[in-house]
């Protein structure tokens, strides 16, 4: 094991570096192209900054990334599509940044990138086997992978709300999915390579996201979904369900958040897909806790979620299915005391989470 980390040291140290270093680069060229993040006062806005920040920092992540791929990757079919499909995504997200478009045309964008990663690079989600039971998903493998990855390449620009937030729980994933690619002797394959190579490019742009902020990751965040449903599919090539239930339920707090988001604003006779300010991280800014403490909660809580799939994955099913059932009360009792889905006071769960982390006087 400890051979395993030394060979993936150099990896992540030099796509960090190599991401650090480009993040300043991105500042500067998006002041002078104009990709700005400008605060915007309106209520439904989900926006928390007060200043302009540049917005180029998912670009940065990706050139950090095809550093990486020239240094430590390996040339074939399901690279080039991923390579390919990633160039569409980021393509799209600088578009947007510098001058929003419609959703409608966004969504073109992520469906080709998808169509190249499932009809090129043919990563698919075509069978599974759960319970005794094998499942072939035949014709519809095909809209089910591309309604997949465009779900994923989505999910982590939904939840970018606050500095830190997407760049920490895709860093979180990265770092989970490479525990238990190492145990199970994954080493050098390519979901272990993309992992490595994703998780220093990551850490280096929290270096200048995390709080306060000094570049976002704009549009372009979509690209660290994009990589994240490619790893997923990737992994998922094993004999089981949980080859594919584990690395999803490590993104147990962007889905939870983007499912509640929906179900609210359903409720609420609202189009699915509005901006407001009951995502997760506005409830626990509603209860009076700093920027940061709030991304640290939110931090605390996909460990958790990411250390029940390490236990379900390599120590035991039991003591994995034991953590999951007690998360899945917690996350039963947040919703019913606060207002991310009702308009239920969140006066207990204000109570309990200050007796853990106590407001400075």
């Amino acid at each position: 094991m400890q051979h395993q980390i030394l060979s993936a040291l150099p990896i992540v140290l030099v796509t960090f570096i190599c991401s650090v270093l480009i993040m300043y680069l991105m500042r500067k060229v998006a002041k002078h192209i104009g990709a700005m993040d400008i605060p915007r006062k309106e209520e439904e806005n989900r926006h928390i900054h007060q200043k302009e920040t540049p917005k180029l920092g998912g670009v940065g992540i990706f050139l950090a990334f095809l550093v990486g791929y020239m240094l430590f990757g390996e040339q074939s079919i399901r690279m080039n599509s991923i390579l390919i499909g990633s160039f569409i995504v980021i393509l799209t997200g600088i578009v947007d940044d510098i001058n929003p478009i419609k959703a409608s045309y966004k969504l073109i964008g992520h469906i080709a990138a998808a169509c190249v990663i499932v009809f090129y690079g043919g990563i698919l989600l075509d069978n599974i086997t759960a319970f005794g039971y094998y499942f072939s998903f035949g014709i519809f493998s095909y809209p089910i992978t591309i309604l997949f990855i465009i779900a994923c390449t989505n999910i982590i620009n939904l939840i970018d709300g606050l500095d830190g937030l997407s760049g920490g729980i895709c860093s979180i994933f990265y770092i989970t999915i490479a525990i238990i690619g190492y145990y199970q002797g994954r080493e050098g394959s390519l979901v272990m390579i993309l992992t490595l190579i994703m998780l220093g490019s990551t850490l280096g742009f929290l270096v200048h996201n995390f709080h306060p902020a000094k570049i976002f990751a704009g549009d372009c965040a979509t690209f660290m979904g994009f990589i994240i449903a490619v790893i997923t599919l990737l992994e998922f090539k094993g004999p089981a369900l949980i080859s594919f239930f584990v690395p999803v339920t490590i993104l147990g707090i962007p889905i939870l958040d983007t499912f509640f988001a929906i179900v609210r604003r359903l409720l609420k006779g609202q189009p699915p897909f509005q901006a407001d300010r009951q995502h997760l991280h506005h409830q626990l800014l509603g209860m009076n806790f700093s920027h940061t403490v709030t991304v640290l909660i939110i931090y605390a809580i996909d460990i958790l979620f990411a250390s029940a799939s390490i236990c379900f994955a390599i120590i035991h099913p039991v003591i994995g299915e034991i953590l999951y059932g007690i998360i899945f009360v917690l996350v039963i009792w947040f919703v019913l005391h606060t207002t991310i889905i009702s308009d239920k006071t969140p006066k207990q769960t204000e109570k309990f989470l200050h007796h853990i982390f106590p407001k400075k006087n």
